[in-house]
C-alpha cells in the first residue's frame, strides 16, 4: 500500500463518520417532535457501511469505506395518550421518535473519536512523507 492510498483510505474513514455524526444530530434534534399518526413521526436514521475493495488490486483488502446508504429505524415508536395535546388522533394519541438518546449519545462518542483515530492516520502520514523527502538532503 502506498502512501497516497493510506490518505485515500483514511478520507472515506472520515467521510462516512462525518456523515454518522450528522445523522446523529439529525436524530438528536428530532428526539422531541411529535407526530398524530405513525406515518408521518419522524425515525432514527443510521449509516449503512461496508468495506471498499480496489478495482485495481481485489486482494487489496484495506482500500477504505463506502457508505451504502442510511436505514430507518425499525423500532417501535412509542405512543403516548395526551388527548389535551393539538397533535392528539382521534383517539387522543401522539405519536413520538423512536431515538433513543443514550444510544445517540455513544454513537456521536464513537463516530467523533473515529473520526479523530482518521486525522490522525493522516497527520502520521504527512509527517513519514515529510520524513522520508528529508532523507535526500
Amino acid at each position: 500500500m502506498s502512501m497516497f492510498n493510506i490518505l485515500d483510505t483514511a478520507a472515506t474513514g472520515m467521510s462516512a463518520q462525518s456523515l454518522r455524526l450528522n445523522l446523529t444530530a439529525s436524530n438528536m434534534a428530532n428526539v422531541d417532535s411529535i407526530s398524530s399518526s405513525g406515518e408521518t413521526t419522524y425515525r432514527a436514521r443510521h449509516p449503512v457501511f461496508s468495506a471498499m475493495v480496489s478495482a485495481f488490486n481485489p486482494d487489496d483488502p484495506s482500500t477504505g469505506v463506502a457508505v451504502k446508504g442510511v436505514v430507518e429505524s425499525a423500532a417501535e415508536l412509542p405512543m403516548e395518550h395526551a388527548p389535551d395535546h393539538p397533535q392528539a388522533n382521534a383517539d387522543g394519541y401522539i405519536y413520538r421518535p423512536n431515538v433513543n438518546m443514550v444510544e445517540e449519545m455513544a454513537n456521536m462518542i464513537s463516530a467523533s473519536r473515529s473520526y479523530q483515530s482518521n486525522v490522525e492516520v493522516v497527520n502520521t502520514a504527512k509527517q513519514l512523507m515529510s520524513a522520508t523527502l528529508r532523507l535526500g538532503e
